[in-house]
């Protein structure tokens, strides 16, 4: 199986390590990728758990879980990535089958040796 970040590689060698939780992302892009396929796979665990813990109080499981349900995901598209932004369009089909273009320029930050999504600037 293609791993659903658009990366052109195998799911078990790419992004599902990380969202099964036996690897942790080493950048933000690899972070970014995983999150994406993390909604893809409705797993909201693992989207709370590599949200930062300054931020994570700003999202509940049930929502994400909610979201991640509610929409077909077709694709992302990162558009650049340094050490602790990813700017990227997430692009999505919404219950009623109307398509959608998620624009978001992510940060990152590290603690304790991993790094965390933090927040997002979107545009719609």
């Amino acid at each position: 199986m293609s791993c659903p970040c658009g990366s052109e590689q195998e799911a078990a060698n790419c992004c599902l390590p990380f969202v099964k939780g036996e690897k942790y992302p080493q950048t933000a892009e690899a972070l970014m990728r995983s999150r994406y396929t993390a909604y893809v796979l409705a797993n909201a665990a693992y989207l709370i758990d590599t949200t930062h813990p300054r931020t994570r109080h700003l999202y509940s499981k049930k929502s994400i879980l909610q979201w991640a349900k509610e929409n077909q995901w077709l694709g992302l598209n990162i558009e650049e990535a340094t050490t602790t932004t990813v700017t990227f369009f997430a692009f999505f089909k919404d219950q009623t089958g109307t398509e959608h273009r998620h624009y978001e320029h992510s940060t990152f930050e590290a603690l304790g040796g991993k790094l965390y999504y933090v927040s997002g600037t979107f545009e719609e």
